[in-house]
């Protein structure tokens, strides 16, 4: 019984790992998520959003490239406010 829970438990992380990467997230933080829960967490990686298609836009201080629900910039500390929408770039639309 026991060795087929840890089956369970490393595959559902596996799964969960490879579906969390492919959206552009972290493998190991998701494959820890996909064992410590493991039917959970394989259904809250499916319905979590892309992070590759979130709207982004530049930091003024040091234009460094940053999700638009980013509030303070990690490289300089500057505040960021709502940008001018002319100035931010989405990655999921062509056009």
């Amino acid at each position: 019984m026991g060795l087929e829970y840890l089956w369970i438990v490393f595959f559902c992380g596996l799964a969960t790992a490879i579906i969390g990467k492919a959206k552009g997230s972290s493998f190991w933080i998701w494959f820890l998520v996909g064992a410590v829960l493991p039917i959970l967490g394989l259904i809250a990686v499916i319905l979590s959003r892309r992070e590759r298609d979130e709207p982004e836009r530049q930091c003024p201080n040091c234009l460094k490239t940053l999700k638009l629900y980013v509030q303070v910039c990690p490289r300089c500390g500057a505040e960021l406010y709502l940008p001018d929408p002319r100035a931010v770039r989405h990655p999921g639309v062509r056009g």
